[in-house]
């Protein structure tokens, strides 16, 4: 059984900053591709940032240079520092695991999401 938990949520002034963090736990053999959507109301859920177990990160246009992923290996965890947030960011924030729970077997894994909300 694998479990992905998501935290760190919560409103914030236009400005303001948030650290999110994602923790996979249970029967874990490895975790490849950690990453974190975002999903607003009335539209699609959209990727946010992407980081290999090798620390290759990837970062959407729109929060490059505000939104930084990073990850902890040892502890199974991936965060996302967003700094100078706009209303535009608030959104569900999810994070998706690609995870293998032997050499062979390997599922994408999703949190149960965290709300992130800008406004004054």
């Amino acid at each position: 059984q694998v479990q992905v938990v998501e935290s760190g949520g919560g409103l914030v002034q236009p400005g303001g900053s948030l650290r999110l963090s994602c923790a996979a736990s249970g029967s874990i053999y490895r975790i490849n591709t950690m990453a974190w959507y975002r999903q607003a109301p009335g539209k699609q859920r959209e990727l946010v940032a992407s980081i290999t177990s090798y620390a290759r990160s990837n970062t959407a246009d729109s929060v490059k240079g505000r939104f930084t992923i990073s990850r902890d290996n040892a502890k199974n965890t991936v965060y996302l520092e967003m700094n100078s947030l706009k209303p535009e960011d608030t959104a569900v924030y999810y994070c998706n695991a690609n995870i293998y729970t032997t050499m062979w077997e390997g599922d994408t894994y999703w949190g149960q999401g965290t709300q992130v909300t800008v406004s004054s």
